[in-house]
């Protein structure tokens, strides 16, 4: 079973190493989609929604919800913002019976990234 938990920051950047309109200091409504993959316990949950809660707000959503991604990522592109993401919480949402799946961060309706890992 897929467990699906969904965030929203705010947060700003610009991208140093491009060139166009991005380069330029920026900010974006981002969405974040947390799936963890696991089996059903016996009281009824992959992992139970509070839990992951209290660990991404903790870890991701008050680290990152209205700053400058750049004082965190030489290049805050929203692959790199996955790769970050997914590396903090890979560990800390482990458990004996779920697994880290994929990170979805979106930067806008329309465009965003999908991340496992690899």
């Amino acid at each position: 079973m897929i467990l699906v938990k969904k965030f929203e920051f705010e947060a700003a950047h610009n991208l140093i190493e491009y060139k166009g309109k991005c380069e330029n200091v920026h900010g974006h409504s981002y969405k974040l989609i947390v799936k963890l993959e696991g089996q059903v316990d016996k009281n009824g949950f992959v992992v139970d929604f509070v839990d992951i809660t209290e660990i991404v707000e903790e870890n991701i959503i008050k680290v990152l919800d209205h700053t400058n991604l750049n004082n965190l990522l030489k290049q805050p592109t929203a692959e790199n913002i996955a790769i970050w993401i997914w590396d903090k919480l890979v560990d800390k949402v482990k458990t004996d019976n779920a697994l880290l799946y994929e990170i979805e961060i979106w930067e806008s309706r329309t465009s965003g990234v999908y991340y496992r890992g690899e």
